[in-house]
């Protein structure tokens, strides 16, 4: 047992602009989309009262990290131009930066222009969902800043996703398109990436299910890895229910994935999650 662990042995803590988040326990990302068509109702912001309104209490809950988007990456979801996501997202940062100064924010974007002028504004982690294959200057972008890269796995655009869900040997070919890119930002000094599997990204509602199944095979990469299942259609389309009832679903897949070795959850409902992981904790330690 003692040689395995050290085989899977993976990055413990993240290095966010000087704050240093570790990773010996899972973490809780909470979720602020300052969209109007985000997936969950529940989780759309349209002023800045509003953001600063759900960061409070997010932080308040025991959010670790604040992921802030401005693109719905709902499958089908409308085009939004450069500079109107750079309206919606930065006044959103900057506003947080000011009232909660030791928030760790992460800017869900794949735009390296968003990125950039977001890191710089005052966030720390960079979540983008198509891991750089929608804007080819997003790997140099990362490296050159230096900050945290969560590294999604999806196929295609928000728009065409679904149609690309054709795969030889599901958990391996997304082991090995995620790999290709980890060996190519290592190559250029990234040193904090988060791998992201994506749910729902280009895959059907039965694939999530053997992604979930077999999540702990990605541990053969020896980096952190994020899970973002929080009230998606696996839970509310499996059971047949609406969205705002697929809470203890959500908290169910978050349970399993954190038997599998998740190290970050991205949820809608921080409070409920921060207090799954403390049982979890407890009852495995």
């Amino acid at each position: 047992m003692e040689s395995k662990d050290k085989f899977f042995r993976k990055k413990s803590t993240l290095n966010c602009r000087g704050k240093i988040l570790s990773l010996d326990t899972p973490l809780v990302m909470g979720i602020l989309n300052v969209t109007p068509d985000s997936f969950f109702a529940g989780s759309r912001l349209s002023s800045r009262d509003e953001v600063l309104h759900r960061t409070e209490g997010m932080l308040r809950d025991g959010a670790d990290i604040l992921d802030l988007g401005g693109y719905s990456s709902r499958p089908g979801a409308a085009d939004v131009s450069v500079d109107q996501e750079l309206e919606r997202v930065i006044p959103a940062i900057e506003a947080i930066v000011r009232e909660f100064p030791e928030a760790v924010i992460s800017v869900d974007t794949f735009r390296a222009k968003v990125a950039e002028e977001a890191i710089a504004a005052g966030a720390a982690i960079i979540n983008d969902i198509s891991g750089g294959d929608l804007d080819d200057t997003m790997f140099e972008t990362v490296a050159r800043l230096q900050v945290p890269y969560i590294l999604m796995h999806m196929r295609g655009t928000p728009q065409t996703m679904s149609s690309l869900t054709e795969y030889e040997d599901l958990v391996l070919d997304v082991i090995d398109e995620l790999q290709k890119k980890v060996a190519r930002l290592k190559n250029l000094g990234v040193n904090d990436i988060i791998l992201d599997p994506g749910f729902g990204f280009a895959k059907t509602i039965d694939q999530n299910f053997e992604l979930m199944r077999r999540l702990e095979e990605l541990r053969i990469l020896g980096l952190p890895l994020l899970v973002g299942v929080s009230r998606k259609s696996m839970t509310y389309k499996f059971l047949g229910i609406d969205q705002s009832e697929a809470l203890a679903g959500t908290i169910a897949l978050n349970t399993i994935a954190l038997g599998k070795g998740a190290d970050i959850l991205r949820v809608h409902d921080v409070k409920e999650t921060k207090q799954t992981i403390q049982l979890y904790t407890k009852a495995t330690s």
